[in-house]
């Protein structure tokens, strides 16, 4: 029988706007769950999961104080995304340039044929001819 490991991860953190809510609300200091609970119309359970997923993709820490359960963003596991959205700037990158290149030189060339053909039109009319 083959079993399936749920492996959380930042993409799957950051795949939620409620998560990404969460993240930018803990980015600017530490609250309790009812603190973070607070900022939201969805329920407190829902928190909680959302809460408790950051945790799992490491992206939240919370900390035990007294009754209280105090939340911290994690941000440097955001460098996954970044690293990853580089190799696609990179790529990207590469091509449009190429691609600008390519334009120019269709440009260049238009650019020569109406200048060229101005001229053919210029040395028609010196010799009388109509085109």
């Amino acid at each position: 029988m083959i079993t399936h490991i749920a492996r959380r991860d930042v993409f799957q953190a950051i795949a939620d706007p409620n998560r990404r809510a969460i993240i930018s609300l803990l980015s600017q200091n530490k609250l309790t769950l009812n603190g973070v609970a607070e900022h939201f119309t969805i329920s407190r359970p829902a928190i909680s999961k959302h809460i408790k997923l950051l945790e799992e993709c490491g992206l939240v820490l919370i900390e035990q104080k007294g009754r209280e359960r105090y939340c911290e963003v994690k941000l440097e596991k955001l460098n996954e995304v970044s690293d990853w959205i580089e190799q696609y700037r990179q790529f990207w990158e590469t091509r449009l340039d190429a691609l600008e290149v390519y334009l120019e030189e269709l440009q260049s060339k238009k650019a020569l044929k109406r200048s060229l053909d101005k001229k053919k039109k210029k040395k028609g009319k010196k010799h009388g001819r109509k085109k």
